[in-house]
């Protein structure tokens, strides 16, 4: 059974977001992570990303990296929360 991780953000602005999620897909592949699907909440600025995990401890590193909280606050994201899943 496959593993994923399922972010939300919340950016100030959401093309500021962008530029700097993309600019971080180098990072994120090397931490084995691969995104799967992008949506944008109908209702506020709010994002979800989905992405199939290779290898949890590579992701877990990621996601508690500097780099990773630095890409944040460059994005101007005021809240964020993640959440590995699987399949039920």
């Amino acid at each position: 059974m496959s593993l994923q991780l399922l972010c939300r953000y919340q950016p100030t602005d959401r093309e500021a977001w962008r530029q700097v999620f993309d600019s971080d897909a180098e990072p994120r592949a090397r931490a084995g992570l691969t995104l799967l699907q992008l949506w944008n909440e109908t209702e506020g600025s709010g994002v979800w990303c989905l992405f199939e995990v290779a290898d949890r401890d590579r992701a877990q590193t990621w996601l508690d990296g500097p780099q990773y909280r630095q890409a944040l606050a460059q994005a101007g994201v005021s809240a964020d929360s993640a959440r590995f899943v699987r399949t039920a």
